[in-house]
C-alpha cells in the first residue's frame, strides 16, 4: 500500500537557468583581446544583416541581438564588425555545457549559450552555482549569468537581472511584487501583439495584468491564452525542465539581401535548401514525416505551411516535391524575404510519444503553425 506525500513535505522546486554574457563577442574576444574594451558587433555585413550579438561596449550605445545591422552601425558607427565563426562558438559552447552538465548532471539546452538545470533536491544549491560559474569562467573565459528561482518563468527573468556576470536568487511572491511596475514585456511567453492589444484594453504593468478579472482577458485573447496570460503575471509555473536530447525538427533557411518577387527563383532556393536539409539529415540517418515550408514577406508577416506525409523520410526528391506544392499552394502575395524548409517528427521522438501513450498524427494532417 503506497504512502500519499504531502505538499509540505515535497521539496521545493529549485531550477537554475545559465545564460552565457554576450557568448558569440566574448568568444571573439577571446581570440582578439585587444578588442576587450572596445565596441565590437557580431554580424555578417550586408544590407539586410542582422547583429548576432555585439559587445556590452557597444550595448552602451543602444546596439542589440536582433537588431538591424544598418541601424546599429548609426547608433555606434566606430563598432568594430566581425563576421560570425559558428564553428568557433560552437566548439567553446562544447567544452562549456561539458563543465556545467558534470556537476549538475542533465540540462535543458535553448541554444549554444543557455540552458536550465533542476537543482531540487540539492545540498547548498546557490553554493554550488557560484563555485560552478567560477570554474567555468576559469577554464574558458566565459562569464556565465544565473537566475535561480522556483520556476523556468523566474529563473529566465531572474539571469537577465545582473548582466554581465549577475546571480540573481528569487521566490514568486517575491517576484510579483517586485516586477508589478514593469511592462508586461518582461514576461517570457508574452509577445509584442500581446503587449499591444493589453495596451489597448489599458494594461500597460504587470500589477495591472495581475488586477485584471480573468474572465475580461479571456474574453478578449480566448480561455486558454487569457488564462495564461493570468498566470504568467501572478508568475506561477509549473513546466519542467526538459531534458530529453530526442532531435524535434531540422531546418534549413535564408534572409535574402533583397526582396524576391519572382516564384521561378523562390523555387530554385528551395530547392537548394531542401536539398541541403535532407544531407544533413541523411549523413545523421534522421528521418522525419512533416514536410514544412517558412515564408517571411517585405512586411513581416511569417506564414508556415506543413504536411505529414505517411512514411519517415530524409529523400531530397520527396521532400523538395512536397515544399514545392506547399509554397506554390500558398503563392507569396508579397515579395519575400526569408524563405525556409524543415523536417519534423522524427523517428525517435514518434517512438517515445508511443512509449508514453501519446500518439502520431494522422497522415495529410495540415500542421499549422510549427
Amino acid at each position: 500500500m503506497g504512502t500519499d506525500v504531502r505538499p509540505e513535505d515535497r521539496p521545493k522546486r529549485v531550477i537554475a537557468h545559465l545564460d552565457c554574457d554576450a557568448f558569440y563577442a566574448s568568444v571573439e574576444l577571446l581570440r582578439r583581446p585587444d578588442l576587450r574594451d572596445k565596441a565590437v558587433i557580431v554580424a555578417h555585413d550586408g544590407p539586410r544583416s542582422v547583429v548576432t550579438t555585439a559587445s556590452y561596449a557597444a550595448r552602451r550605445y543602444g546596439v542589440g541581438s536582433a537588431m538591424p545591422l544598418s541601424r546599429a552601425k548609426r547608433l555606434c558607427p566606430h563598432a568594430i564588425l566581425l563576421p560570425p565563426d559558428f564553428e568557433s562558438y560552437r566548439r567553446v559552447s562544447r567544452a562549456l555545457w561539458e563543465i556545467v552538465g558534470g556537476r549538475l548532471g542533465r540540462l535543458q539546452h535553448l541554444g549554444l549559450d543557455e540552458a536550465y538545470a533542476d537543482l531540487t533536491g540539492v545540498e547548498k544549491p546557490v553554493r554550488v552555482l557560484r563555485e560552478l560559474v567560477e570554474q567555468v569562467r576559469a577554464e574558458t573565459g566565459i562569464t556565465v549569468s544565473v537566475g535561480l528561482g522556483p520556476s523556468r518563468l523566474i529563473a529566465k527573468i531572474c539571469s537577465d537581472l545582473g548582466k554581465p556576470a549577475g546571480f540573481v536568487a528569487m521566490g514568486r511572491e517575491e517576484a510579483a511584487q517586485r516586477f508589478a511596475g514593469h511592462s508586461p514585456k518582461l514576461l517570457p511567453g508574452i509577445g509584442p501583439k500581446s503587449v499591444e492589444r493589453l495596451r489597448e484594453m489599458g494594461i500597460e504593468t504587470i500589477g495591472q495584468l495581475q488586477a485584471t478579472p480573468e474572465e475580461r482577458l479571456t474574453e478578449r485573447f480566448g480561455a486558454r491564452h487569457g488564462r495564461d496570460l493570468l498566470r504568467r503575471a501572478h508568475f506561477h509555473d509549473s513546466s519542467e525542465v526538459e531534458t530529453s536530447r530526442v532531435l524535434k525538427s531540422r531546418s534549413n533557411e535564408r534572409t535574402f539581401d533583397e526582396d524576391v518577387t519572382s516564384l521561378t527563383q523562390l523555387e530554385e532556393i528551395l530547392r537548394r535548401l531542401a536539398q541541403g536539409l535532407c544531407e544533413g539529415l541523411q549523413r545523421r540517418e534522421k528521418r522525419g514525416r512533416t514536410i514544412a515550408i517558412k515564408v517571411r514577406l517585405d512586411d513581416w508577416t511569417t506564414v508556415t505551411r506543413a504536411r505529414t506525409v505517411d512514411a519517415h523520410t530524409n529523400d531530397t526528391a520527396l521532400v523538395t516535391d512536397v515544399a514545392l506544392e506547399l509554397l506554390r499552394a500558398y503563392a507569396p502575395p508579397r515579395p519575400v524575404r526569408l524563405l525556409g524548409v524543415r523536417l519534423a517528427s522524427f523517428e525517435d521522438e514518434e517512438g517515445a510519444k508511443a512509449g508514453s501513450g501519446g500518439r502520431a498524427p494522422p497522415p495529410d494532417q495540415l500542421a499549422l503553425p510549427l
